[in-house]
């Protein structure tokens, strides 16, 4: 059987509009999750540019990083998604990955924002014990 061009091209549009319809469905109905995960990535990528312009001058290749990161754990996430998708009592997946990331990045957008001058060393100490709260208060 010979495939005419015009049935390859059908036949390639109707695989990649599957593709579209299906990433779009996905990222959609996980919006927020797509959401928080960007906004925690660049918030602390903003502290930390901030910072590292206030010690040692604007580096590209480090502001570069957090497009990086948004990227790599946007795919990480879409493919954790997927998998809950596709295989039944996997719901928690997604929320076991993703959450110590976000609040790792949370952690050090804090600490950022405190070397950029944003935040005081004291309200950043507070936040840090209470978070850690069975460790003491530090003096």
């Amino acid at each position: 059987m010979k495939a005419s061009p015009i049935t390859l091209c059908a036949a390639a549009s109707t695989t990649m509009t599957f593709l579209g319809a299906y990433f779009l469905e996905l990222t959609m109905s996980n919006a927020e999750q797509y959401l928080a995960l960007i906004a925690v990535v660049f918030i602390d990528g903003f502290f930390g540019i901030a910072a590292g312009i206030k010690r040692e001058g604007f580096q590209t290749r480090k502001a570069v990083r957090v497009l990086q990161r948004a990227v790599g754990w946007s795919a990480f996430l879409t493919v954790l998604l997927m998998v809950e998708r596709g295989f039944a009592g996997t719901a928690w997946i997604s929320e076991t990955v993703i959450i110590p990331f976000i609040v790792l990045q949370i952690i050090s957008a804090l600490k950022n924002a405190s070397m950029a001058g944003f935040i005081k060393a004291e309200e950043l100490n507070k936040i840090l014990d209470r978070i850690d709260n069975h460790k003491g208060i530090r003096k």
